[in-house]
């Protein structure tokens, strides 16, 4: 069956103070299997991962998470609540899209900051995952959110120094912390400026293999204010993961559940020392790290593929429930 061919269903479901856009493809009757989508502040775009899993033998569910998307309403246009908008609320959210689908278990992936939402998600439903398998891994901890924003600007240095500058950062603070408050500010002119300088940056520290993204990394002005607004805002609060929250702290609570951690060898912007951390703590968990890629890419894609196709291999040899 092709794309084009692949029937798909969407809809939204109702939340506080939001509507969150799913789309679901495949058979009803096969293997759920949750796509959260990177960011914070992405969304599932044209849809490329419908086509991963086959879809006689899985149904594939997407949502755009709140604030971003097609989810409603968009963040910018909402500033107001923007302090509701957390991992937890997110998680809640997943929740819901759950329930109104009437699915009991399914396989959670997720992608970059997908990965981080993907674990907090299982640490607080445990109940409801069969197997995780993951890409680019991401726990969005402090130390990787200084990594992304200061530390990396050891590579990009010419354009770290111009996204240092653009910064507005007062005495004292973190330049995560600059964009997130002039982003989230009631002068939208200067808003519009960091996003740009924000986008600027982004298209900087993902680029080690396609040096010609550099310069822009979202044509899209909307897509670009809400991306910006919406990254900043979580790695500002550490992803709301803090205070004992932390992924890494935690993760041990997943012994059992199975686990693939798929990560590029090359991805400068999130090294590969988060998913081996990740991998000692977490008993029974895969690691797999791929040399030549860096966030994403093939050989990673299908690595991710070949551990749904495990995960799901392993439910039904154990006679367990799905949706």
């Amino acid at each position: 069956m092709t794309h084009q061919q692949m029937h798909t269903e969407t809809g939204w479901v109702a939340v506080p103070n939001a509507n969150i856009y799913w789309e679901a493809s495949g058979d009803p009757g096969g293997v759920p299997v949750l796509y959260l989508h990177g960011g914070p502040g992405g969304s599932l775009g044209k849809g490329g991962y419908r086509k991963r899993h086959d879809p006689a033998r899985y149904w594939t569910i997407g949502l755009d998470q709140r604030g971003c998307g097609q989810s409603t309403p968009a963040a910018q246009d909402d500033l107001a609540r923007l302090p509701l908008n957390t991992t937890q609320t997110l998680i809640a959210d997943v929740e819901a899209v759950r329930k109104h689908l009437g699915i009991t278990r399914w396989i959670v992936t997720g992608v970059s900051w997908g990965s981080t939402l993907a674990l907090a998600y299982a640490l607080a439903h445990p109940e409801r995952v069969l197997g995780i398998a993951l890409m680019a891994v991401t726990t969005t901890s402090r130390d990787e959110v200084d990594w992304i924003t200061e530390g990396v600007g050891r590579i990009f240095p010419e354009a770290w120094h111009e996204f240092a500058n653009a910064s507005g950062a007062r005495p004292g603070e973190r330049l995560v912390e600059a964009y997130a408050r002039r982003l989230a500010g009631p002068d939208r002119d200067d808003a519009t400026a960091a996003a740009l300088a924000w986008d600027s940056w982004e298209s900087w520290h993902v680029s080690l293999e396609a040096p010609q993204m550099r310069g822009r990394y979202l044509e899209d002005e909307r897509a670009r204010m809400t991306f910006a607004l919406l990254v900043t805002h979580y790695w500002s609060n550490d992803g709301f993961l803090a205070d004992g929250e932390q992924i890494l702290k935690r993760i041990h609570k997943l012994d059992g559940v199975p686990g693939h951690l798929i990560h590029g060898r090359r991805d400068v912007s999130g090294p590969a020392v988060t998913p081996w951390l990740l991998h000692r703590e977490w008993p029974g968990s895969t690691l797999t790290i791929v040399d030549d890629e860096g966030h994403g890419g093939p050989r990673s894609v299908q690595a991710l593929i070949d551990a749904v196709e495990q995960i799901a291999a392993g439910r039904a040899q154990a006679g367990g429930p799905g949706n």
